[in-house]
């Protein structure tokens, strides 16, 4: 007699470790959660990419080499269109460097930083190593190299700025881990427009380096899910082997390109959000007992005297959304995205009263 069918006998092993993303929404609320550009998308830009459905971009499968968005790309970052491959969002990047260079063997991931590094080591069938980061979260060179020596290493993920601290990497760190090691080191730069060293100028001395960068944080592309990788030629070749043929849709090829011909606009709103960053942060260090941690990105890592879940969920209850963190790391840190003015006082008036209510409550 059959036995009942049981799905469960069937996921692959190491899989059972995974709990499926579950993005909550809360309709109504100011999302200060996930590190977007908080400004409404400029009018001028929207209209352009508004024309774009005419014809037969839509009906037509999209350009599986992505040539002219690639060619744009090339000329924004200074390389060359052969050193630059295009996906639907950083995270299938990370994913198909993973598959392509990871399964079975060990990925260096320099902890607290981007949770994604993991997941997608687990779902690749690599082994996930967490590097710790020093107190200062900066990253811990000697110690790095020392785990990329032994057998098996194959990737190292450095997020530089990064997230969910705020602090980036120096030029100098990431050619001396380059210079050490014979895997590949993939620097995570998703949020180099707000601050940091640009890794560029390392991408022809070191073939094992991959640079990762995204439309979806200071180019307001969220929502059409747009990231790209530079690297060696020879690089990209072997990652297009597991790459989807057409990844990329021709709309969000067409809307970057876009973007990057309107790329002034939005530097002033990056400028505004460096500004906006500045007074958040003083904001934050003049609340008492709240310590906040410098930040470069377009974030701010800070924590309280109180219990992160009792502040998280009191903001929630007065409409602000922000990140809870934790683990061994960050035990009891909270991240708040840089917002537009009005959302950013908002925030700091709604954060100096929950601190008084649960300090009341705690008595």
């Amino acid at each position: 007699m059959r036995e009942p069918f049981n799905i469960t006998n069937m996921v692959r092993a190491g899989l059972d470790k995974l709990i499926p993303y579950d993005a909550h929404s809360y309709p109504g609320i100011i999302k200060m959660d996930a590190n977007e550009n908080p400004y409404p998308f400029p009018e001028e830009v929207s209209r352009s990419i508004g024309q774009l459905a005419a014809g037969d971009l839509l009906s037509r499968y999209p350009d599986s080499e992505a040539v002219e968005l690639r060619r744009a790309i090339a000329e924004y970052a200074g390389v060359t269109p052969e050193q630059v491959m295009v996906g639907n969002g950083s995270d299938e990047l990370i994913l198909n460097i993973l598959l392509t260079f990871g399964t079975g063997g060990r990925v260096l991931i320099t902890n607290p930083t981007f949770s994604m590094y993991k997941i997608h080591s687990l779902v690749a069938g690599a082994r996930p190593i967490p590097v710790p980061r020093r107190g200062d979260f900066s990253v811990d060179v000697p110690a790095l190299v020392c785990y990329a020596r032994q057998p098996d290493a194959r990737v190292i993920f450095i997020c530089t700025p990064n997230n969910p601290t705020g602090n980036a990497s120096t030029l100098e760190e990431i050619e001396s881990v380059l210079q050490q090691v014979n895997c590949l080191v993939v620097a995570d730069q998703a949020y180099l427009e707000f601050g940091g060293a640009d890794c560029v100028s390392l991408l022809n001395r070191y073939p094992n380096l991959i640079i990762i960068r995204t439309f979806s944080k200071a180019f307001a592309l969220a929502g059409l899910r747009v990231g790209y990788i530079l690297a060696n030629p020879d690089v990209l070749r072997q990652i297009k082997k597991v790459k989807q043929p057409f990844n990329l849709n021709s709309f969000s090829q067409a809307a970057a390109r876009v973007v990057l011909a309107y790329r002034d606009v939005f530097n002033k709103q990056i400028r505004d959000i460096l500004q906006q960053r500045e007074e958040l942060w003083q904001g934050l260090q003049n609340i008492e007992g709240v310590t906040p941690y410098p930040s470069v990105a377009n974030f701010i890592l800070f924590r309280t005297n109180y219990e992160s879940k009792a502040i998280h969920r009191g903001l929630l209850e007065k409409g602000i959304l922000i990140r809870r963190l934790g683990g061994p790391e960050l035990p009891g840190f909270l991240r708040v995205s840089v917002g537009t003015p009005e959302e950013n006082k908002l925030f700091l008036q709604a954060l100096a009263e929950v601190l008084q209510e649960v300090g009341r409550d705690a008595k």
